[in-house]
């Protein structure tokens, strides 16, 4: 019997879904999502097509004691719903901020999840932090609205690297000050 760890991060709750720490369980869902070409070429990290092992190795990174991002997974159960409809992290970095990610399963898009999942986070800010960050690809307007919707606020244009898409990829990146 293999038992997961137990991960000092806190379970957030709200009426549709808890945000909760990631669990091996979590892994087929994550590469069946994680594998969707829309999913991995929206974000920076996920690459497309995914290789054997990526899915381990990040839950493996993010049960890690010495992590430096919290990964929840946006768990439906409480609603009847699959134990997970998409991720949510927070990234740490310095002078107590944070870099807000997620992503959420096809399945579920245009329902709110993103924004109640992202608006849950801020709520609970279970890092402390005084600002949080968060940046997306200009193609992809949806996320934007997200984090407009959730109070950030636009600081300006940039490009980060997309693994997926093998480019760089201009985005809009947005801050929220949280004290």
């Amino acid at each position: 019997m293999k038992l997961d760890t137990i991960i000092n991060q806190p379970v957030i709750e709200t009426e549709r879904f808890v945000l909760r720490a990631l669990r091996r369980s979590d892994m087929g869902l994550i590469e069946h999502y994680g594998s969707d070409e829309r999913v991995a070429r929206m974000t920076t990290s996920i690459p497309h097509p995914l290789p054997p092992g990526a899915t381990e190795a990040f839950v493996t990174r993010a049960m890690a004691d010495d992590r430096d991002e919290d990964v929840w997974a946006i768990d439906g159960t409480p609603s009847g719903g699959p134990e997970l409809k998409g991720l949510i992290s927070l990234q740490k970095l310095d002078r107590n901020q944070s870099e807000a990610g997620y992503w959420v399963a096809p399945l579920f898009w245009n329902t709110g999840l993103a924004s109640e999942a992202l608006q849950a986070l801020v709520e609970a800010n279970p890092l402390g932090n005084d600002t949080m960050f968060a940046s997306v690809f200009q193609d992809n307007p949806a996320s934007a609205r997200v984090l407009i919707h959730c109070g950030f606020d636009y600081l300006g244009d940039a490009e980060s690297f997309s693994v997926a898409r093998n480019a760089a990829v201009p985005t809009w990146t947005y801050s929220r000050k949280l004290r």
